[in-house]
Parts: C-alpha cells; structure tokens; sequence
C-alpha cells in the first residue's frame, strides 16, 4: 500500500475508497439525492431545484475550492472567503454534454499570494480534484436494473468520443 502524499490535501477516505449515493424519484422530474439524512433535491426541469448538470457544476465547483482552502491553510495564508462560479459550455446536439468549463474563483484572505492562489488552483484542478478529473473521457460505466425485484445483468456502456 503507498503512503499519501503529505501535501494532498485533507480527505475522509484512504485507499481505494468507494463513494455512494442514492436518489429516489419524487414527482415530475424531481428527485431527492444523497447519503443517508444528508440529501438535496434535485430536478430535471431546474424549476424547485438546480438540474443535474448544475448539481455538477456545483460539484466540480466546490471539489476544486475545497482542495483550494485546504492547500492555502496548509501554507498558513487561511481563506478568509472563497466564491467559485462554473460556467459551462455545452453541445447543442444530444446528448448535450459539457463540452468546456470555466471556474472563476474569487478568493479573500490576508498573505495569500496571487502565484501561490493559482498554484493552488492549478494543483487542485490537474490533480487532486475527483470531479474533475471524474470528467475525461476515460471512464468506465456500467448499468444494472432491477425490475420489479428482480435483478438483471450489469452492461458497460461505452463513454462518448471527442466528437459526441
């Protein structure tokens, strides 16, 4: 087993950890997401609740500002305040996946250096952030429904290529 690297920033799990979550059908396109009391709603038609591609949006979002904070508070320059808008560019064809992203990160805090803020950025960005990194195009899904009970077969989906 490798040790973790001293300068990665703060998580909960070691190894090779396994994230969870579930979400259950409300009403219309409305559903309720998470793990265990810890939910938020979410909703396809983004009229109750952000849509799912915010809802990632917002993951990418505070995956990269959480390692952000945590790498400054290592160098002892703590954020005293930290807002990161994500904007997305997405296909106009189906599937309407995110094609670019851009994160505006507006950060506060007295000592931080603006080298040492976007190194942090960079760091977070390129290789701590799971959700980002969660986005190439190298990633393998599978599906398994249960159906009335009953429990069929797993199938991997193949992940979309450049030009979907």
């Amino acid at each position: 087993m490798s040790t973790p690297d001293p300068k990665a920033p703060a998580r909960p799990s070691i190894g090779n950890p396994i994230a969870r979550s579930r979400s259950e059908w409300k009403s219309g396109l409305v559903f309720e997401s998470g793990v265990g009391a810890r939910t938020h709603t979410i909703d396809g038609n983004s009229k109750v609740a952000p849509s799912p591609v915010e809802a990632l949006l917002g993951a990418v979002g505070t995956c990269a500002a959480t390692d952000v904070v945590d790498i400054l508070a290592k160098q002892r320059t703590p954020v005293e305040a930290l807002i990161v808008e994500v904007m997305a560019v997405r296909r106009v064809e189906f599937p309407r996946r995110v094609e670019q992203l851009e994160l505006t990160f507006t950060i506060t805090g007295n000592g931080i250096e603006r080298e040492k803020a976007e190194r942090a950025i960079d760091l977070s960005i390129q290789k701590y952030c799971t959700v980002a990194a969660s986005l190439a195009g190298d990633i393998e899904m599978s599906s398994v429904l249960v159906l009335n009970g009953e429990t069929g077969t797993a199938i991997t989906q193949p992940m979309f290529s450049k030009s979907q």
